[in-house]
């Protein structure tokens, strides 16, 4: 491969990943056309884009934009897309069980790595990680509990305070017990005509 061909290869690559941080690397096996046509399909209804690269071009990419990463040997599949790290890995993990559905096949496709914002780690952890809208609801869950229990506090003595006025309220002056309880008056004489 000549050194234009290449260096025209690796400013695609640039333009295709420049500000994207979410990764998963993946190492075809024995993936045959209709696999891999498949497995392409599931991933692009997701929002997920699939590109082959060469190992030596995905380093260097992946050097400039600050994530260090040992792909190992063998050519690479990379994915990328969707809307967080976490629909990155459940989607690319739901479309390996699809391809190899009975465990005791083959496997076509082998997991590399799973990159999320820079960071290496498996794909199981990659599908692991919060959205950004779970992890603001953890956040403002966590900042809500304290408040919701001092609000509890302040506002139950002045609950019962409140209940302890009525009972007193209720009751009948003088008598000391409640006006529900008192006897019922004395009934007429029914008149004979």
């Amino acid at each position: 491969m000549s050194k234009k061909i290449k260096e025209l290869e690796l400013n695609d690559l640039r333009k295709t990943f420049k500000g994207v941080r979410d990764f998963v690397l993946l190492e075809p096996l024995k993936l045959d056309s209709a696999a891999d046509y498949t497995f392409r399909k599931v991933l692009r209804e997701k929002k997920v884009r699939v590109k082959m690269v060469k190992n030596s071009f995905v380093k260097k990419v992946f050097a400039e934009n600050g994530v260090k990463v040992d792909l190992g040997s063998g050519p690479t599949l990379l994915c990328w897309g969707a809307d967080s790290p976490k629909a990155l890995g459940t989607a690319v993990e739901a479309s390996l069980k699809q391809l190899r559905p009975d465990p005791k096949l083959p496997a076509k496709i082998k997991e590399k790595i799973g990159i999320a914002d820079g960071e290496s780690m498996s794909l199981a952890e990659l599908a692991k990680i919060p959205t950004r809208q779970e992890a603001i609801g953890g956040i403002v869950a966590a900042l809500m509990g304290p408040g919701a229990a001092i609000a509890g506090a302040l506002a139950g003595p002045g609950a019962q305070l409140a209940s302890i006025l009525k009972t007193l309220e209720d009751r009948t002056p003088g008598a000391g017990a409640p006006a529900e309880s008192a006897a019922p008056a004395a009934e007429a004489p029914p008149v004979a005509g």
